[in-house]
């Protein structure tokens, strides 16, 4: 009974937390349009490129190659980069400072703050995986079970990485910079925005070990069929590794203080 009752009041925290930062959040009007509109929008921009690409080689469609690229986007712009400026902001203002003198512990602070972009991130995916099915004939997934995992880890790495980002950021302002590294790694090397499928298999080996490489990489072969099991387990290992670091790291370096 009492470990039930810890379970339940954890989870009135953690929503309660989740919706003040939805209302603080919602008072951003372009943190909001950044993280609603971009992962919409951006992934038409490589089209062009995407047309230079022989991709039924590889077993690829420009549909649903763009989809893959469109969920990329979410995880860095949707959460990521969100959840940076939203992090550096909470520190800068107190705000988690204050709230570590209360009931809640360091875990469910930095989860509650993240529970509105990871809830954003998510309906994305639900609205590109419809849309693209609808508008680009990317037809249904042939290998469904594999997209949450995808998902989970997609969204789960960038808020992870975010909140570490978010430890050596000085301010709001400074986390354009800060977040910059992971987003174009992740952007050319993680097969957002060019396949990994295309890339020369030594330099596919090695992109394949970037933190958003797993879930890409599950994500599409998710939606192609094309991933086996070995594939997917590795996938799914570097996706652990990556997000257990992340999270030792922020149990180590995450700053609760502003930066003077």
């Amino acid at each position: 009974m009492a470990g039930s009752g810890r379970r339940t009041g954890a989870r009135r925290r953690l929503a309660a937390l989740g919706r003040a930062e939805l209302a603080l959040l919602g008072r951003n009007r372009g943190v909001v349009f950044t993280a609603l509109a971009v992962p919409l929008l951006l992934p038409f921009s490589v089209r062009p490129a995407l047309d230079q690409l022989d991709l039924k080689k590889q077993g690829l469609t420009v549909g649903s190659t763009l989809l893959t690229a469109a969920i990329g986007f979410s995880f860095l712009f949707a959460v990521y980069t969100s959840l940076v400026n939203t992090y550096v902001a909470r520190r800068e203002e107190l705000v988690l400072k204050r709230l570590r003198t209360g009931e809640l512990s360091d875990a469910e602070i930095l989860t509650g703050t993240a529970l509105p972009a990871l809830a954003i991130g998510l309906a994305q995916a639900l609205v590109l995986c419809a849309g693209c099915a609808a508008l680009l004939h990317t037809g249904a997934p042939r290998a469904p079970y594999l997209l949450l995992p995808a998902l989970v880890a997609g969204y789960l790495v960038s808020a992870a990485l975010a909140a570490l980002t978010a430890s050596f950021t000085r301010t709001v302002e400074s986390g354009q910079v800060t977040a910059l590294p992971l987003m174009v790694l992740s952007m050319t090397g993680s097969g957002i925005t060019v396949p990994t499928e295309v890339l020369p298999d030594k330099l596919a080996a090695v992109c394949q070990l970037l933190p958003l490489s797993p879930a890409i990489r599950l994500f599409r072969g998710g939606w192609t069929g094309q991933l086996g099991t070995g594939e997917t387990l590795g996938a799914l290992a570097i996706a652990l590794a990556w997000i257990l670091l992340a999270v030792f790291a922020v149990q180590r370096r995450f700053r609760w203080e502003p930066r003077r």
